[in-house]
């Protein structure tokens, strides 16, 4: 009988709950506490901090779907998606765990009962595999699964396999939770013969489940050491069982995309789906319906396209779609991928409820992101087409690394869209040549993590943190610190040494929520240790910072001090509330939290809207929080259940954010938000230091409203000191202003505005020849130095624009001859532009080449650009440094040129 793929998602969570095991929702694909990952990208991320004995549940067996997304880091499968049968940038995990309770036993025998008693799988097309052990890691062979596997099940002995590490021992990442694995495999062969196929890569014996034995944590030196206690994680691909189940050869034909590409071809009116690996339009077909799913999980969960880490990965996905849709499914270049959401809203939004949260802002920024890639996608196409054509048709294999910037500078593409389409092409790209800025893009991860989050040290014992909220002074003991990634209880620290501190309990805040670490004092009788900030992992705070005089001993009493600096931090935090009620009063209904920032200096919110908000609603959203700071508003602090916190009208709560229950809310206007009659302005889920009165925030005053993504903006503010001294200053620099104007306050935009149409005026002037900077140019000339077989001319042609600047180089080549370097710059607007300019036989003789001229210098003020080798264009906001990068253009095409 045909099981659908929902039937086989809700049998996996039914079994494992007859067995004892609470069901737990799938977490965000965004990891809220985790820095290391970009995305979750396995069923045992939101449990990390079991696994490593920091954190704790009120459960010690679990079943689960996981969404995960493997796009980017140590698990990345995009380039493949398409091309294979089983391959996804998203996925579900089936998943359960035991958290020090069953162990390798159970977890076999369940497995074995599930696949073959419950779904029926033949045993004959089942293989397994055990550890092997490895020698360099110390790691023994794990003979007891394999013992196992045939005392507890009927596998056939000759189906058990052993393997290496890297197919054996599961890793989470470079660091982290981590064991020895048994993985299931089956047997897809018409007669059976794939036994050799195990691990072998063939979409024939595909591995089907994963039953991680988590028993060790790999800290970042790589060493191994045991975890406090013995889990199990177990992975299963849902749609690869899905189509397991369903009798079909690619996870692609079965049912789980069947509804999108039904949806895909009428959107589009390409021809049907053919289930063919070597055709394009099918590939086309796999890559949209993938990449979709992908997107929309992810913009529901609170990512968003941008130019780094995880908003990287989902623009070059969202690209990547794109681009297979306009080429093979006859697009004709109009937006199609967001009419694929309300497809997988009604097909997935009762396993997974929050799609249907906000589908209309999913599918918006799909097509905006969209738009903008396709006003530059057919020129971009057409661009590598002729690019690729001459690379062929001249022999070589290769397309230029020059190529490949453009297309990403000027077209948008991403790199490794340009390798696939030269796949395509049977052509590389040449790296070396490419932009060295792109490789900051590729460490997608690099600058996720700070300096000091510990979040893989094991064994951390709990700190009671109930006095976070107090403001006086209390009492701990210190148990130990944590040092690069040790946990350290003997020994001393001294003057001058960094740590971060593991007391017994607490009154300092740990980062969270958007609010900041508090600062402050630890004193112990032998010293003084400076706490910089406080972060938490699992159920431990760390109070990271410095010994500031004598040492630090564990196993010691010591005096907890908050730095005064809380205060403004509490102000702000206040704001931020009240600010994301304005904003909704003044903007509409559709804003929503997309990210903060609380810190003692001032507020960050970022928030969803679709365009810059007017001076004239920033004014209004203003006045509107002053109003509420000035009414003297009381604001409540109360925990209460989750469900009647749900209920309060006009609760907001950050979504992806895991909450207790009961939770705590922060209400304005109101200590007791449940009774209906009483005034409430605002009320949020929060777990951060607020005061206790609005008008103890003193002043409310935005410094500033910007992007940061499609759909995306910030406000940032001030308030209390800050926002007086803000005030005070914008006081002076505008009396400044009227003295120099000689003209009162109100006369200053005017005056302003005329003197920027005179200063237009002038500079017409000056373009169309009236006061050209002909004398600058021929001192340029005159300034030309003979270098080998070349003229080269570096210089700055004051009060040049880019197109005087363009045609000037082309005025020096005349004047110099044909073999002429040359590189000038002007300075406009407070804005550095640079062109360079290189004749064909300096580039064939020398490979001296503009665009990497202009790439060597522009960073010196601030800035970047490129272009083709004959001439090419850069920008920069720092015309301090010209000077400097002039003198770095000359020795770089002397180096060149010798």
């Amino acid at each position: 009988m045909f099981k659908s793929s929902n039937q086989i998602r809700q049998e996996f969570i039914d079994f494992f709950r007859q067995r004892g095991h609470s069901f737990v929702p799938s977490s965000s694909l965004v990891p809220a506490e985790d820095p290391t990952l970009l995305f979750a990208n396995a069923g045992m991320n939101q449990f990390k901090d079991v696994f490593l004995g920091v954190g704790s549940r009120e459960y010690n067996r679990a079943a689960n779907t996981q969404k995960c997304i493997r796009a980017g880091g140590k698990h990345n499968d995009l380039e493949d998606v398409g091309y294979d049968t089983y391959h996804h940038t998203f996925f579900e995990m089936l998943g359960n765990w035991s958290f020090g309770d069953y162990f390798k036993a159970e977890a076999i025998a369940w497995a074995w009962e599930l696949l073959t008693g419950v779904w029926g799988l033949p045993a004959e097309r089942l293989h397994v595999t055990v550890f092997e052990g490895d020698a360099s890691e110390g790691l023994a062979a794990d003979d007891e699964a394999a013992e196992l596997w045939r005392t507890t099940t009927d596998i056939d002995p000759s189906h058990i396999h052993r393997g290496n590490k890297k197919d054996n021992f599961w890793e989470m990442g470079e660091t982290g939770p981590c064991g020895p694995c048994s993985e299931i495999h089956i047997d897809l062969t018409d007669d059976l013969s794939g036994g050799p196929l195990v691990n072998a890569g063939d979409a024939r014996v595909i591995e089907i489940w994963n039953l991680v034995f988590m028993q060790f944590n790999r800290d970042a030196s790589g060493k191994l050491t045991p975890l406090p206690a013995r889990h199990v994680d177990t992975g299963m691909g849902f749609e690869r069982i899905a189509a397991v189940l369903q009798g079909v050869k690619s996870n692609y034909d079965s049912d789980v995309f069947g509804y999108l590409f039904d949806a895909i071809r009428e959107i589009t009116g390409s021809r049907p789906y053919g289930r063919k690996l070597e055709d394009m339009t099918d590939t086309a077909y796999r890559v949209v319906a993938d990449h979709i799913r992908t997107l929309t999980f992810a913009l529901t969960d609170g990512a968003l396209p941008s130019n780094e880490g995880r908003g990287y990965v989902l623009r070059r996905i969202l690209r990547r779609a794109a681009r297979f849709g306009r080429q093979y499914l006859n697009t004709g270049g109009e937006e199609f991928l967001y009419k694929l959401v309300p497809p997988i809203v009604h097909e997935m939004g009762e396993v997974f409820p929050e799609l249907r949260a906000n589908p209309k802002r999913v599918a918006e920024t799909i097509r905006e992101e969209e738009a903008s890639f396709n006003k530059t996608l057919d020129r971009g196409i057409a661009l590598f087409e002729a690019e690729a054509d001459r690379a062929t048709k001249a022999g070589g294999t290769e397309l230029g690394g020059e190529v490949a910037f453009e297309l990403y500078a000027t077209y948008g593409f991403p790199v490794d869209l340009t390798q696939l389409m030269a796949r395509e092409r049977s052509l590389t790209v040449d790296m070396e040549g490419y932009d060295t800025a792109m490789a900051r893009h590729r460490e997608l991860s690099s600058s996720a993590a700070s300096a000091f989050k510990a979040t893989h040290v094991a064994g951390l014992p709990p700190t009671d943190d109930t006095a976070r909220y107090d403001t006086g002074e209390i009492q701990a003991d210190v148990q130990g610190w944590v040092v690069g990634d040790r946990f350290v209880t003997d020994g001393t620290l001294s003057a001058g040494d960094q740590a971060a501190l593991v007391l017994d309990r607490t009154s300092f805040y740990a980062e969270s929520g958007g609010q900041v670490g508090d600062a402050g004092r630890i004193t112990t009788a032998t010293g003084v240790f400076a706490v910089r900030d406080t972060q938490r992992t699992g159920n431990c705070v760390l109070h990271v910072g410095v010994v500031e005089s004598g040492t630090i001993q564990p196993r010691t009493s010591a005096t907890l001090a908050v730095d005064p600096s809380r205060r403004d931090t509490m102000r702000n935090h206040t704001a931020t509330h009240l600010l994301h009620w304005a904003l909704r009063g003044v903007l509409g209904e559709h804003v929503s939290q997309a990210g903060s920032v609380v810190d003692p200096e001032r507020l960050r919110f970022d928030f969803t809207h679709p365009k810059a908000v007017t001076a004239e609603d920033l004014a209004e959203i203003e006045r509107r929080v002053n109003a509420v700071i000035l009414d003297d508003e009381i604001v409540g602090v109360n925990l209460i259940p989750l469900d009647q916190a749900k209920a309060i009208p006009g609760v907001r709560a950050m979504f992806g954010e895991k909450y207790p229950d009961p939770v705590r809310v922060i209400s304005v206007g109101s200590d007791n938000p449940l009774e209906q009659t009483t005034h409430l302005v605002s009320a949020e889920f929060c777990g951060g230091t607020h005061l206790a009165r609005t008008s103890q925030a003193g002043l409310f005053k935005i410094v500033t409203e910007e992007s940061v993504a499609k759909g995306v903006r910030r406000i940032t503010a001030l308030t209390g000191r800050a926002a007086v001294a803000e005030v005070q200053a914008m006081d002076a620099a505008l009396r400044e202003t009227t003295g120099l104007l000689r003209a009162p306050a109100e006369q200053i935009p005017a005056r302003v505005s005329a003197l920027q149409d005179e200063i237009k005026t002038l500079k017409k002037k000056l373009a169309s020849g009236g006061g050209s900077p002909a004398g600058g140019l021929d001192a340029l000339v005159q300034s030309a130095q003979t270098v080998g077989p070349a003229r080269v001319v570096v210089g700055e042609l004051a009060g040049a624009g880019v197109e005087q600047l363009r045609q000037a180089v082309d005025q020096i080549r005349q004047k110099c001859g044909e073999q002429t370097a040359t590189l000038v710059a002007g300075v406009e607007d407070g804005k550095v532009t640079l062109v360079a300019a290189v004749s064909q036989t300096l580039i064939d003789a020398h490979g001296l080449k503009a665009g990497d001229w202009v790439r060597h210098v522009a960073p010196i003020v601030g800035g970047g650009g490129g272009g083709k080798p004959q001439m090419a264009q850069a920008g920069g906001k720092d015309p301090a440094k010209l000077a400097e990068a002039l003198q770095a253009a000359s020795e770089w095409v002397r180096a060149k040129l010798a």
